[in-house]
């Protein structure tokens, strides 16, 4: 897993990356290889336009993108990796129901 963070107006720049890849890899660990490369926007503009955006390209899916705002950065970026994560696992699981859902032609005796 590929993780590329780009942090617009926010200070504590290698806090925040550290922090950020920290929390991807707990959220997103069990998925193993389906997950490529994460890319996370962070925007502290002030305390109230705190952001943080995280987009992912999953193999059987298609891309998935999850946004948070908070004061806190680190509460934004918390419930943002919290969210992709029950995200990611939520489509794998609806990708493995309708393909494990389909009928067999195979008629058993």
């Amino acid at each position: 897993m590929r993780i590329a963070v780009h942090n617009y107006h926010a200070d504590l720049a290698e806090a925040l990356r550290s922090y950020v890849e920290r929390r991807l890899k707990f959220a997103l660990d069990r998925f193993g290889g389906r997950v490529d490369e994460v890319t996370v926007r962070i925007c502290g503009d002030g305390p109230e336009a705190n952001n943080c955006r995280i987009s992912t390209e999953v193999s059987p899916l298609g891309r998935i993108a999850v946004e948070d705002n908070d004061p806190d950065l680190f509460v934004a970026i918390d419930r943002a990796t919290g969210r992709l994560g029950r995200l990611f696992g939520s489509e794998l699981k609806r990708a493995r129901d309708a393909r494990v859902g389909r009928e067999s032609v195979r008629l058993v005796a």
